[in-house]
């Protein structure tokens, strides 16, 4: 039997008569529904029109979802079924610690206790065990113990029109101690492009550059994930043109609303948050005033050849369909040969053992600039990878970034 939705079955229910899972129409966001076995008479339990459901909440054994959320945006939880008590000790919790995000992550088999995880904006997680007879929570384990919560900067969701009509989501990261009014600012991109996005949760690159007084825009342009496929298929062949058009449109959201210096913008990213840092800084020379690249690909031609991607029959065919086969085209959306453009300072930092985007790409990127006339700052390290992994090295690259950034956009 065809059906006209895309189903994806998730868990049976507690009598195995219906079952939980994700429905998508017209590759549009995903709801959460309960059907029968064979995906037919579908209810909705949780729905929305800009973002597909997830995060959802689990009861103890036998496990059934209570309640989801939206992944766009500040979680705001959907109880669909209110009444079960694992349902109700989470509205509980939620009402208790309302700058947390609850989540119940397992139990014990009598499901007298619970292992419950909290994170935030401002918080990269915990655990806690929380015992019914005591009705108390009880730290377990913690993400991060060298983060403190309180020291760190409000993440806050912005919804804005692009140039062409479509809505779209930034997240933007505020200094602490600030007046959150024409702040330096460095614009963000995720990698990916294709399926990934930015979210509301704790970003380390974000707090780390906000500890240092920077506005951080972070733009989940087409292409990005938790919209549906129709949304990560609008970015397809569009790596050069319509993403970048959306973080600049995102740019000057934050402009017209007070938040961003039109003076100190620098762009910052890695993997394709590099490359579109470096197209930014060339669509749009006389807005950016550093641009920087971890990690990033430059050629998009040496992408058919080069790297782990094009290894595999699934790689080659999703690079010609996310970018393209037209050596023209190709190179009209590569970094490297729009080089000349770009104005501003550049900063170059690739591990020598990168398999996903090999040094090779980062070696064009420096030739092309440094036959324009502007050498990058540079960075290469030895046998890291796809971005770096010994804390030395990471320390080494983030006091590198402080610095560039601090001699352009600083105070």
């Amino acid at each position: 039997m065809q059906l006209p939705y895309k189903w994806t079955p998730v868990a049976f229910s507690a009598d195995n008569q219906r079952v939980f899972g994700h429905l998508a129409r017209n590759d549009g966001p995903t709801q959460l529904v309960s059907t029968n076995p064979d995906g037919t008479d579908p209810d909705v339990l949780a729905a929305d029109a800009f973002s597909s459901i997830g995060r959802l909440q689990w009861t103890s054994t036998p496990m059934v979802p209570f309640a989801a959320a939206p992944l766009a945006g500040r979680p705001s939880m959907v109880y669909f079924d209110p009444g079960r008590p694992d349902a109700q000790l989470h509205q509980q919790l939620a009402a208790l610690l309302p700058q947390q995000q609850v989540s119940l992550v397992g139990s014990s088999r009598d499901g007298q206790t619970l292992l419950v995880y909290l994170d935030s904006d401002r918080d990269p997680g915990a655990w806690y065990v929380f015992r019914r007879s005591s009705n108390k929570l009880e730290k377990v384990l913690v993400a991060n113990d060298g983060i403190d919560p309180a020291l760190m900067a409000e993440r806050r969701p912005l919804r804005f029109k692009a140039s062409d009509g479509v809505e779209l989501e930034a997240i933007v990261t505020i200094p602490r101690n600030s007046e959150g009014h024409a702040l330096p600012t460095v614009v963000l991109p995720h990698g990916g492009p294709h399926g990934v996005r930015d979210g509301w949760f704790y970003d380390d690159d974000a707090q780390f550059l906000a500890n240092r007084g920077y506005l951080v825009l972070q733009v989940n342009y087409r292409g990005s994930g938790g919209r549906g496929h129709a949304f990560e298929q609008s970015g397809y062949l569009q790596w050069g043109t319509r993403i970048q058009q959306d973080i600049i449109d995102g740019l000057d959201h934050a402009v017209t609303l007070g938040l961003a210096d039109t003076t100190r913008v620098c762009s910052y990213g890695a993997s394709f948050g590099a490359y579109s840092a470096m197209m930014l800084a060339a669509r749009q020379p006389a807005r950016f005033r550093c641009a920087v690249g971890l990690a990033g690909v430059y050629d998009l031609k040496m992408m058919h050849s080069k790297g782990d991607v094009a290894d595999y029959a699934y790689g080659r065919n999703y690079l010609r369909r996310a970018i393209g086969n037209s050596d023209a085209e190709l190179a009209a959306n590569s970094p490297a040969a729009s080089a000349a453009n770009i104005q501003a300072p550049v900063f170059l930092a690739h591990g020598e053992r990168d398999e996903r985007t090999p040094i090779a790409q980062a070696n064009a990127m420096r030739a092309a600039l440094t036959a324009a006339g502007r050498p990058p700052q540079w960075m290469a390290v030895a046998g890291e990878g796809h971005g770096f992994y010994n804390d030395e090295n990471s320390a080494a690259f983030y006091r590198a970034l402080e610095g560039f950034l601090e001699k352009n956009i600083g105070q």
